[in-house]
């Protein structure tokens, strides 16, 4: 871990990453590309050591809006535990009165479910989950240091259960693996269950460049020997990367997300992300 001074905190769109890089240890992470410019090894994670300052300084002169974070590193990595920097911008986040939406695979994020349940009784707090498997040992070989699967639906089933609005990311589906009919469905009857209101699902597959498709194949060789040699076969040096299932599981992904009444339209669902509610009042600036 290192730290350095930010000039910035927040983007056009009122993305926020507070971290870069990453300890999850997801063997597909796409964040780990070349194209990114990430002058440090992934898992030395850059801490913005300014961050907080900045942020309460943008927050003041910003209009009301959707605060994003987790699109290109999981906020809610190990080193939150003791840092507090989601946990500190969700103070201001609420202070100011703005809303906040997240991406994460990690439980850490219940820590803070009393400030999300407090932005969202006064503008808008959606938590985004990603689950790739059903099976909680196959996740503990796609994503090893964060918890499996399983403890994300409990994690889903809590903030239901306190009113926050959840997405599920399902993502990526890595040919060969977790392509399977049976995962899909068993992933679906969980989403069904803890009530999540859509689903990203974009396709059957997965993406890879150059930083990220060496890692992968690296991992490809020591938990499922043999199946490189098919990726680098049938797929070549191609960025996408799709499940020869796809057809068949798409089509029954956007059956089941539409007769549950589950929102399936990336669109849509983006759309969702970035609206502001109209209710939300302007809390007392401190």
């Amino acid at each position: 871990m290192h730290y350095v001074k930010a000039k910035s905190i927040l983007s056009q769109k009122n993305g926020m990453n507070l971290y870069r890089g990453c300890s999850h240890g997801c063997i597909y992470c796409d964040s780990r590309s070349e194209i990114y410019n990430m002058d440090h090894d992934f898992e030395d994670i850059e801490v913005k050591e300014n961050s907080i300052e900045l942020l309460k300084r943008e927050l003041l002169k910003r209009p009301k809006a959707m605060i994003g974070t987790g699109s290109m590193t999981d906020p809610y990595i190990p080193a939150e535990r003791h840092l507090r920097y989601v946990r500190r911008s969700l103070e201001l986040i609420d202070r100011y009165g703005f809303g906040f939406t997240c991406i994460t695979k990690s439980d850490l994020l219940l820590r803070d479910l009393d400030l999300l349940k407090k932005i969202n009784e006064k503008a808008k707090a959606v938590v985004q989950m990603t689950l790739t498997t059903a099976d909680d040992d196959l996740c503990r070989i796609l994503e090893p240091n964060v918890c499996p699967t399983s403890r994300r639906i409990e994690v889903l089933k809590e903030l239901d259960d306190a009113g926050i609005p959840t997405v599920v990311w399902l993502c990526p589906i890595l040919p060969y693996i977790n392509d399977d009919f049976d995962n899909i469905r068993a992933i679906l009857d969980h989403c069904v269950e803890v009530n999540v209101k859509g689903i990203f699902c974009f396709n059957m597959g997965l993406t890879l460049r150059d930083g990220n498709r060496q890692h992968f194949y690296r991992k490809l060789d020591e938990h499922f020997p043999g199946l490189k040699e098919r990726y680098i076969e049938e797929f070549g040096d191609s960025y996408a990367v799709g499940s020869p299932n796809n057809d068949e599981l798409m089509r029954y992904f956007k059956k089941r997300t539409s007769d549950e009444g589950i929102i399936n339209d990336s669109y849509e669902i983006l759309c969702y992300l970035r609206e502001f509610p109209q209710k939300s009042r302007q809390s007392k600036l401190i």
